[in-house]
């Protein structure tokens, strides 16, 4: 059997008195999509901030392939092969969609000259932009600003922009927050499309629980700030504490 890609061990933040996460610990398998959910306050975010380097933990460990990065900052951690979406657009809306991308990969190819000249000059960069547009079937879009596009492509462009940094784990925060029923659909099969490749492992945070129980392989349900329950979506919608905690009147349309 493989090693975890991941290795949480009794991960704290406190601020203050208060802990917002308290002696989480979980490991995370390669090419595992694993859902975090919780009502708010639950301690998702600060979760992803210290596992995405924003926030240092209070106590505890993060081991990314065998290795500590616990308490690095964001840019080195990235560059171990962690990548993070956000519940707001993180996109340039003055460039067109395609330099967006190229943005995103001028940096992680370190280039130290001015990236807008570099991504207009380097056909490699523009290639492999093309590439991900591709994938994610936004070729169509390439040349249009950013700004102009439907918020549903906006949060597919922003992942393409993660995509572009190479992840080995892919941190996705509310993917589908604020998308309509079809904008939704399209990022449950993209996330579901690229987990069957094998190149990515997936955490995501998401309200939408038939977002949740339709890409998770596992779910972690976080209640004020500790892990309630670790397990499948199965197990998960049996557990009465997660019907009786989170779930709420939401068990009919979930259930089996």
């Amino acid at each position: 059997m493989n090693p975890p890609l991941l290795q949480v061990k009794n991960l704290t933040k406190r601020f203050g008195g208060v802990a917002a996460v308290s002696d989480v610990s979980l490991d995370v398998m390669p090419r595992e999509t694993l859902a975090i959910i919780g009502p708010n306050g639950a301690g998702k975010t600060t979760f992803y901030n210290m596992l995405s380097g924003r926030m240092a933990p209070t106590e505890g460990a993060i081991i990314l392939e065998g290795k500590d990065i616990t308490g690095q900052p964001p840019h080195r951690i990235s560059r171990m092969g962690v990548s993070r979406s956000f519940q707001i657009n993180n996109i340039f809306n003055e460039m067109t969609v395609r330099e967006n991308v190229e943005v995103a990969l001028t940096a992680y190819h370190r280039d130290s000259r001015r990236w807008a000249n570099i991504a207009s000059r380097n056909t490699p960069i523009q290639q492999e932009a093309d590439a991900i547009l591709e994938r994610l079937s936004l070729s169509d879009l390439a040349s249009r600003r950013a700004g102009v596009i439907s918020y549903g492509d906006k949060r597919l462009v922003e992942i393409a922009m993660v995509l572009a940094t190479r992840p080995h784990l892919v941190l996705l925060d509310e993917p589908t927050a604020g998308m309509t029923p079809d904008e939704t659909h399209r990022v449950t099969a993209l996330v579901n499309a690229l987990a069957t490749t094998g190149d990515y492992t997936f955490l995501i945070t998401e309200h939408d629980m038939s977002v949740v129980f339709d890409v998770a392989d596992r779910i972690l349900v976080m209640h004020r700030g500790q892990k309630l329950v670790l397990g499948t979506p199965q197990e998960v919608k049996a557990h009465p504490e997660v019907r009786r905690a989170y779930l709420g009147d939401a068990e009919e349309e979930i259930a089996p």
